[in-house]
């Protein structure tokens, strides 16, 4: 049995580490330190006795549920239904508006669709429109006044309740033909109507002979839904080709390739995933962020 190492400056027993010269002494630990160690075991065998704590055996679901039954997943339910008690009021004021104009009548019913339609909008429209409802390429901008189905209150109403080429039925669709990938024009073909359609919105240096055939095939292919002069169908949800404002994308590249692949954007319906009052919220709040057209069609506020 070897003897103990015992450190000559402070009398205390090593634990036989030695480092350059340096010994590591063995010193017991405070007591307090070990009092409260000693509590945290006791406390921790107290809380799995009361509280979930410990996941069931193999073969079985769930976990020990403790004697107290506490269950977080219906603490969060209890609060939820209590906020949407305390909300119940307003949002049944929302059910029964008549209107953005008499939701905006309302200041304080006004102030509550905007922040329940922010919240709304965070959490269900800002992944694909962006946090600033701003959009990106494929994504619609919100803020501007210009819109594929119309821009009333009424109109973006009915738009988030049955989506866009969504599984409502009802849903608002259209489909741009593929015309590249199904055979219907050549490569030059769609380049002569890509620049056909970039002439309509302003852009110069054309080829006045690809032009010229350009708007032909225009006439005979795209005008049915776009309109002899481009300008769209928002019963049809066929875009304005004169604003310069591009979803997929205005360089000559990204245009060629939109009428190349004839894109499909999807928009979900929200009805029966939210609430009428939410989605009147909703509305609201996208319909003030600028863009919003009067029932007559002028921006709102105007």
């Amino acid at each position: 049995m070897s003897e103990k190492d015992i450190d000559q400056e402070t009398g205390t027993e090593t634990t036989g580490h030695e480092w350059d010269g340096i010994k590591e002494l063995d010193n017991p630990l405070p007591r307090w330190w070990l009092w409260i160690f000693y509590a945290c075991i006791a406390w921790s065998v107290v809380y799995w006795v009361l509280m979930p704590a410990w996941p069931a055996p193999p073969g079985m679901q769930g976990n020990t549920t403790g004697i107290t039954g506490n269950s977080e997943r219906v603490n969060v339910a209890a609060d939820m239904d209590a906020l949407q008690a305390s909300r119940s009021e307003l949002y049944g004021q929302l059910q029964a508006a008549n209107g953005y104009s008499a939701i905006e009548a309302d200041p304080v019913l006004f102030r509550f669709a905007l922040a329940a339609g922010d919240s709304a909008f965070g959490n269900f429209c800002a992944t694909c429109h962006g946090a600033g409802a701003q959009g990106f390429t494929g994504y619609p901008n919100l803020n501007d006044d210009e819109w594929l189905w119309g821009g009333s209150f009424d109109d973006i109403r009915h738009t988030l309740l049955v989506g866009i080429r969504s599984d409502h039925p009802d849903t608002r669709f259209s489909q741009m033909p593929a015309y590249g990938e199904d055979g219907l024009l050549t490569r030059e073909q769609i380049n002569h109507v890509r620049d056909y359609v970039l002439n309509l919105s302003g852009e110069t240096g054309f080829d006045a002979a690809a032009l010229e055939e350009g708007g032909e095939i225009f006439a005979s292919q795209c005008s049915t839904c776009h309109g002899v002069s481009g300008t769209g169908d928002r019963s049809q949800g066929a875009p304005d080709l004169t604003d310069h404002i591009w979803l997929y994308g205005g360089s000559p590249e990204q245009v060629a390739a939109t009428i190349y692949r004839g894109p499909y954007g999807v928009m979900p319906a929200w009805e029966g995933r939210l609430d009428d009052p939410t989605i009147t919220a909703l509305a609201t709040y996208v319909y003030s962020l600028g863009g919003g057209e009067s029932a007559e069609g002028g921006a709102a506020g105007e």
